[in-house]
């Protein structure tokens, strides 16, 4: 049977990569796309959800509106220079014509998982403000969630928001501490493995190869998010953030793990957003702030390689 899963998603170039990877993969049953704010706004990114659906002839795919903005502080604004004014590369879509369901994404989470104990997987790809409402609403989908796999944090190295912090941790650390400090099982795929899963301008070529619409949407909006690249970082390339977590959901095997106990630097100065792992003896009286806290899963390694072409492989499909 195909995995029940949840994507919690900002599009944003990278997740409409994600969710077409999804979409395309036999392995996965996508059963509803929420939205928040983060790259985009977070009526921008309801929008772009429905206008990626309707693309990949998937609009019988509910997608429920989330919150607008994090659980303490007000949307430090979307980021246009990365993923154009509309999210998708200023290729300017016209408006869908579905809409999203009347319920909020995190009524949407819990009905699914509560209703379908232990078979629902979520898979946020941006701030985890949706997921941590669901948790505040009904503490009970920690014990019949699957499992939670992540796009966001870095454990052991830099961010990409500030030098600190990841951009979806950064959005809302207060939510995303909630979130990785629940009683359920969380998978961290962050920077530490997805700065290193790069697809070159060869390989994005690829996409305008391939003769379906979701491959053609890609091959439209990724020249853009290549620009960033190459004028910020100068990259021949782009770094697989957001299908990261898609692929391991398919091929763990392609990722090594470790299991720390992690907090999130909810405060005001320049750590905020970093996720701090408890890398020595988590029992010490002089670790505390991580006492008591569930192992969270955090990917340190990945075969590069494998991951970018089973994406590709998936959209040639």
């Amino acid at each position: 049977m195909p995995r029940k899963i949840i994507i919690d998603t900002d599009p944003g170039i990278d997740d409409a990569m994600a969710i077409y990877f999804a979409l395309r993969s036999p392995e996965l049953d996508v059963i509803g796309l929420t939205t928040v704010f983060g790259n985009v706004t977070t009526e921008l990114a309801t929008t772009n959800a429905l206008r990626l659906l309707e693309i990949a002839g998937r609009s019988d795919i509910p997608v429920a509106r989330g919150a607008d903005d994090p659980v303490a502080l007000p949307f430090g604004g979307p980021v246009p220079v990365v993923h154009g004014e509309d999210g998708q590369g200023d290729v300017f879509l016209p408006p869908p014509t579905t809409h999203a369901i009347d319920q909020s994404a995190a009524q949407f989470i819990i009905e699914q998982i509560m209703t379908q104990p232990g078979e629902v997987t979520l898979v946020p790809i941006g701030p985890l403000t949706n997921i941590a409402l669901a948790l505040r609403l009904e503490p009970r989908i920690a014990q019949h969630v699957r499992e939670v796999v992540i796009m966001g944090g870095n454990a052991l190295g830099p961010g990409n928001a500030t030098p600190s912090a990841e951009a979806n941790i950064h959005n809302d650390p207060e939510a995303a501490d909630v979130v990785f400090g629940a009683p359920w099982q969380v998978t961290m795929v962050g920077l530490d493995v997805t700065n290193n899963v790069i697809m070159s301008a060869a390989h994005l070529a690829e996409y305008g190869q391939i003769d379906h619409p979701m491959a053609r949407h890609i091959a439209r909006i990724t020249p853009y998010y290549l620009e960033f690249y190459r004028k910020r970082h100068g990259m021949d390339g782009i770094c697989v953030h957001d299908s990261s977590a898609i692929a391991y959901l398919i091929a763990p095997s392609l990722f090594t793990v470790k299991a720390w106990p992690l907090r999130v630097d909810a405060g005001e100065g320049i750590g905020r957003g970093k996720t701090w792992p408890a890398l020595g003896e988590v029992d010490r009286p002089s670790l505390a702030p991580w006492r008591a806290r569930p192992r969270v899963n955090v990917c340190v390694g990945v075969q590069s390689d494998k991951v970018v072409e089973l994406e590709l492989a998936r959209m040639r499909g």
